[in-house]
C-alpha cells in the first residue's frame, strides 16, 4: 500500500480582473487572494468557507491541518489530486472579525464566475459555511444534507463536514470518510 503523504499543491492564479478586489472588504486583514488549488480543470470542485494558513511565519508554503485531512481522505478512496480542484466561499483568509452574511455573499460572485469557467461535472462541499452559501440556503447543515446527492447550480452536489471539524472531534472521522467513498462512487458515474 502506498503511503500518503500531504503535499502543496499548485495554486490556481487568481484572474487578473478580479485580483485587486476590495468589494468585501478582506483586503484590509492583509490576507493575500487564494482562488483555488489543484488541477483548474478538474471535473470535481470542492468548496471550503475560506483557505486556511499557507504560509509560516517565515513565508515557507506548508500544508495546514483542513487541507491535509482533505488530502488523506482524498487519497484513501482512491482520488488522484488531478482529479480535484479546491475552492472557496472567501477567497481571501479572515484573520479579524468581519461581517459575515455580507461579505459571504458579496465573495459567492467571484464562485458562481469560478463555475461558469470551469464547469465541474461533480462538486463537494465541506462544511455548514460552504453548503448554506452554496446552496443558498442558511437554514439547513451538513448532518441533514449528508449521505445523498443534491442538484445545485445544475451540478450534481455531495456534502460533508469540514476537514477541521473532523480533526477536532475525531468521532466524525468515520462519516467523512464514508462521505468520500459515496462521491468517489458517484464521480465514476461521470467518467
Amino acid at each position: 500500500m502506498t503511503r500518503f503523504c500531504p503535499e502543496v499543491w499548485e495554486e490556481d492564479p487568481v484572474p487578473e480582473e478580479v485580483r485587486g478586489c476590495e468589494i468585501c472588504g478582506l483586503y484590509r486583514q492583509g490576507t493575500r487572494m487564494v482562488w483555488g488549488e489543484g488541477n483548474p480543470e478538474a471535473k470535481i470542485m470542492v468548496i471550503l468557507d475560506n483557505p486556511g494558513a499557507r504560509e509560516s511565519r517565515g513565508g515557507e508554503s506548508f500544508v495546514c491541518g483542513t487541507r491535509q485531512t482533505l488530502q488523506e481522505a482524498a487519497f484513501e478512496v482512491g482520488f488522484r489530486k488531478e482529479e480535484l480542484y479546491v475552492t472557496y466561499i472567501l477567497k481571501r483568509r479572515p484573520v479579524r472579525a468581519y461581517d459575515k452574511p455580507r461579505t459571504r455573499e458579496l465573495c459567492m460572485g467571484h464562485l458562481r464566475r469560478q463555475l461558469e469557467v470551469k464547469r465541474p461535472v461533480l462538486i463537494l462541499c465541506l462544511g455548514n459555511v460552504s453548503v448554506q452559501c452554496f446552496f443558498d440556503r442558511p437554514e439547513v447543515d451538513v448532518k441533514s444534507l449528508r449521505g445523498e446527492r443534491h442538484q445545485v447550480r445544475g451540478i450534481p452536489t455531495v456534502v460533508s463536514y469540514h476537514p477541521l471539524a473532523v480533526r477536532r472531534r475525531p468521532n466524525l472521522r468515520k462519516l467523512f470518510m464514508a462521505d468520500w467513498m459515496y462521491l468517489y462512487k458517484v464521480y465514476k458515474q461521470y467518467i
